[in-house]
């Protein structure tokens, strides 16, 4: 196992129109640890986030990145396309999270604990103890909690909280992946990910957290990104059973 005092950590930050939330989420992650860097994958923010990056980057430069693209196909590719940068750039731990404060940067140290303690993936769970949602909607709630039971029915996936995007892997776990075949964006991005990680025979853990809903900007969830996960969960039993994951 890498020593945690030669290892590298980087925190992955997707956005699209989060000039809110970005520089407070990026100056909230690296007072996580200062052994902490951001990168943000940006889907060319028509508000100006980037440029917002842009300005930071210079008062941070060696601790914080920014990767734009050009097209908006998900979060999965825009995920994607961070993990590959990380890798390509020697990061050993590789984070996910939100840019809007649903997830709390303070429990980052907490996933990455979970990783160098034997994990290849920690899952910032809402679900594995109790319900830790606050200032959700009922509707919401339900419906992230269900889709959670039903992956788990029709894959056998043990985990409380599959569709969870606060996540630390082991730069080995990506690297057992073809990347390049991961096939869905939102929840099903999300549920793609560990379900292969489980496939492939690694350990993944849950670390409780208490999810909070964004407070400035607006939700990307749509009912196209629920429609994918619903469907691709048993395309994903089917490509296991057949042997084509």
């Amino acid at each position: 196992m890498v020593s945690i005092f030669m290892s590298k950590q980087i925190v992955i930050i997707p956005t699209y129109n989060e000039k809110e939330n970005i520089e407070a989420i990026v100056r909230a992650a690296l007072k996580a640890s200062e052994d902490f860097h951001v990168l943000v994958v940006d889907d060319s923010s028509p508000d100006g986030t980037a440029e917002i990056v842009r300005r930071l980057k210079q008062e941070l430069p060696e601790k914080l990145f920014m990767e734009v693209r050009s097209t908006k196909d998900g979060l999965g590719r825009a995920y994607i396309h961070g993990f590959k940068w990380a890798l390509e750039h020697g990061y050993d731990y590789i984070f996910e999270m939100d840019a809007d404060f649903s997830h709390n940067p303070n429990d980052l140290p907490r996933l990455w604990e979970a990783c160098r303690n034997g994990a290849d993936m920690a899952v910032g769970s809402r679900y594995s103890n109790g319900v830790n949602v606050v200032n959700w909607p009922m509707k919401r709630v339900l419906l992230s909690y269900f889709a959670s039971k039903y992956v788990r029915f029709v894959t056998g996936i043990p985990v409380h909280d599959t569709t969870a995007g606060f996540v630390c892997y082991r730069a080995e776990a990506l690297r057992s992946l073809n990347l390049d075949k991961i096939e869905f964006s939102g929840y099903g991005f999300q549920v793609e990910m560990k379900y292969k990680i489980w496939k492939k025979g690694l350990t993944v853990v849950e670390v409780p957290i208490i999810f909070s809903d964004r407070t400035q900007g607006e939700s990307k969830i749509s009912k196209s990104i629920v429609r994918e996960a619903v469907w691709g969960v048993v395309k994903l039993r089917l490509q296991s059973m057949f042997g084509r994951l």
